[in-house]
């Protein structure tokens, strides 16, 4: 992203950067259902495709990232503390870390969910998709938690909000369970050394909500400082 850019934005807003590099994440979380349908019907060229697609969006996050780093003025006239700042930043980011990470693993030994489990797990993968994406809604409203000075009605709707992410995230652990069981009850049909990788996937996956979760967490540090 040209410097200028940065620079605009920063002119106007310290947080439109911020929910920019978000946005960048949570699209890259998303490719990861097209990702495992490609999968799941072998179609290893598309799945292929679609890591490449994540993995340029983890980079793109990345440039972002540093601009950030770079461009985020230290004498910012907020209620937060610019270090506070750059960590929101650092767990948004992770998330992408995560797709990436889980796209290449998959891809490069060509592991598909077994059928039975499959519907349970596309449904699985989506509710842990939800927490990514409250985390990106969580974050669409710093900017009026910055004209509102961290204070008032916001504050308790951005609680809120926070409070439906940690709800999202004990959702996603309690499919994990579940999915954990089904896979125990079949996996004697199936290469021990591919079910040792399904069940990581499972928790690579459920990786996702976790880490959305510490966004919001880390949001919510941040307002108790304020």
């Amino acid at each position: 992203m040209p410097v200028n850019t940065i620079v605009g934005l920063f002119a106007k807003s310290p947080i439109k950067p911020l929910q920019r590099h978000i946005n960048c994440v949570n699209d890259c979380c998303s490719k990861l259902i097209p990702f495992f349908e490609a999968c799941a019907e072998g179609d290893w060229e598309n799945a292929a495709t679609l890591r490449q697609q994540i993995s340029e969006l983890e980079k793109e996050a990345d440039v972002l990232k540093r601009e950030i780093r770079l461009k985020l003025p230290r004498g910012l006239f907020m209620p937060v503390d610019r270090t506070d700042m750059l960590e929101l930043l650092t767990q948004q980011d992770k998330l992408a870390n995560l797709s990436k990470d889980i796209a290449g693993r998959v891809l490069g030994r060509k592991l598909q969910m077994p059928s039975p489990l499959y519907p349970d797990f596309v449904v699985y993968v989506q509710r842990c998709l939800d927490a990514a994406d409250q985390a990106r809604r969580v974050i669409s409203e710093l900017d009026e938690l910055l004209e509102t000075g961290f204070k008032g009605r916001e504050v308790t709707l951005v609680a809120e909000m926070i409070n439906q992410l940690d709800k999202i995230e004990d959702d996603t652990d309690n499919m994990q369970i579940r999915l954990r069981q089904q896979l125990m009850a079949i996996e004697d049909q199936y290469n021990p050394v591919d079910v040792m990788f399904l069940y990581k996937i499972l928790e690579w996956v459920g990786g996702i909500a976790d880490q959305a979760q510490r966004v919001g967490s880390r949001l919510e540090l941040m307002l108790s400082r304020s």
